[in-house]
């Protein structure tokens, strides 16, 4: 998974084609009504499988870095230590960091 796209309910009657494309791409989309949120379409992929709902939202919020690790762990309702097991086993790096910025990190820490 990606990104969140947003269309609108119009949208979604004119490009259907496209938010298919989307959906197949990874990317889950919010359709809008009026410019309020209506629903919410999540890919059906192997993390929403072996996961479910909850918990693939929590590891693209993570992966999209719009949620920190432990808000992800409580919205997933499993404890920080747990989660980050999860991000491994879905791929996911818990930490990232440009290469730059680690070395100084580590600087600090040694």
């Amino acid at each position: 998974m990606q990104t969140v796209e947003v269309f609108s309910a119009r949208d979604l009657r004119n490009h259907s084609g496209e938010l298919l494309r989307q959906a197949e791409q990874g990317n889950m989309t919010i359709i809008t009504k009026h410019g309020r949120p209506s629903f919410l379409t999540i890919p059906f992929d192997e993390n929403l499988l072996k996961y479910g709902v909850q918990r693939t939202l929590a590891l693209l919020f993570v992966q999209t870095q719009q949620m920190t690790l432990a808000q992800a762990a409580r919205f997933a309702g499993i404890d920080l230590e747990d989660f980050i097991e999860l991000l491994g086993k879905s791929g996911i790096n818990a930490v990232d960091y440009p290469a730059d910025d680690l070395e100084a990190e580590l600087e600090h820490v040694l």
